[in-house]
């Protein structure tokens, strides 16, 4: 049997630590503002990046094409001799798990004795990367691509998102929010409460007037769907547009309400967080429905 290895993208907000530690493949998708083009290996920090969103700077994204993708796995192929299993950004939020699954196609006849398989996570931001978190778990444990390849597709639905934004203007041109609730909602001081939904999609679940109010609506909706996974989670993940402050309160009502005690707290990479805007607050988890 084959070593493998573990591939994802940017979209998954994981600290570059974490990606060096578990040895996982990144493929990268870039972001443009103020006109210049950054990846994974040469980016904006955070604090620069939602700096220049606070001052006006609009950026843009590219999803990863067939080309990139195939050269992302063949190279891997090809100086290490293993089988790869990549976990894909939500296919309903962009075509970048579509050109991964192209360039495995493409790859499979030149290379028959390596095994390439691609899962559409439908989770996005620091949600995919606790999904990546559970495959590399188990690649550790000695579990086999195959084993943690079913685990996944039997389990991605139970991947909970929750995320709230802090100015909806970022929503609006997103298409997300039409520019009237924008702008009455702004002037009100609405919230509007996110979620990712079971086909990839990122959906409206309420609003509520006031941050706090929906820092804690976060945790509210994360005690009704936690579920029979209430002492599965061994670790939530909270990512933040440079909102650190506000990501540590949402840890904190966790471990008051539900006695959970580990976190991953990271930023919102600039690829989420060109649509998100600075202020956004995410939680991820596992529950029993989305």
């Amino acid at each position: 049997m084959k070593d493998f290895i573990i591939t994802t993208d940017t979209t998954t907000d994981l600290p570059a630590s974490y990606v060096n530690e578990h040895h996982l493949g990144m493929m990268s998708l870039p972001y443009t503002i103020e006109n210049q083009t950054y990846t994974w290996e040469h980016s904006l920090s955070e604090k620069e990046f939602y700096a220049m969103m606070r001052n006006g700077s609009l950026p843009t994204t590219s999803q990863a094409n067939p080309e990139e993708a195939e050269n992302l796995f063949e190279n891997i192929i090809r100086t290490q001799d293993v089988d790869i299993l990549h976990i894909a950004f939500s296919s309903g939020l962009s075509g970048t798990y579509n050109s991964c699954r192209l360039a495995a196609m493409n790859l499979a006849e030149k290379y028959p004795d390596n095994k390439i398989i691609v899962i559409d996570s439908l989770c996005a931001s620091m949600g995919e990367g606790l999904f990546v978190h559970k495959a590399v778990m188990m690649k550790e444990e000695g579990k086999s691509i195959d084993e943690i390849a079913a685990w996944l597709e039997e389990n991605k639905l139970h991947v909970v998102h929750n995320f709230t934004v802090d100015d909806l203007f970022h929503l609006y041109r997103g298409g997300r929010v039409s520019k009237t609730a924008a702008v009455v909602g702004s002037m009100i001081n609405l919230k509007p409460i996110l979620h990712v939904d079971n086909e990839g999609h990122l959906i409206p679940l309420s609003k509520v007037r006031g941050r706090k109010k929906s820092l804690i609506a976060l945790v509210d909706s994360m005690e009704k769907q936690i579920g029979a996974w209430r002492d599965k989670n061994d670790i939530v993940f909270i990512s933040h547009g440079d909102s650190l402050e506000d990501a540590q309160f949402v840890a904190e009502l966790i471990k008051k309400r539900l006695g959970i005690e580990n976190f991953l707290i990271n930023h919102i990479g600039p690829t989420i967080g060109a649509h998100s805007g600075p202020g956004t607050i995410a939680l991820f988890y596992m529950g029993d429905y989305r």
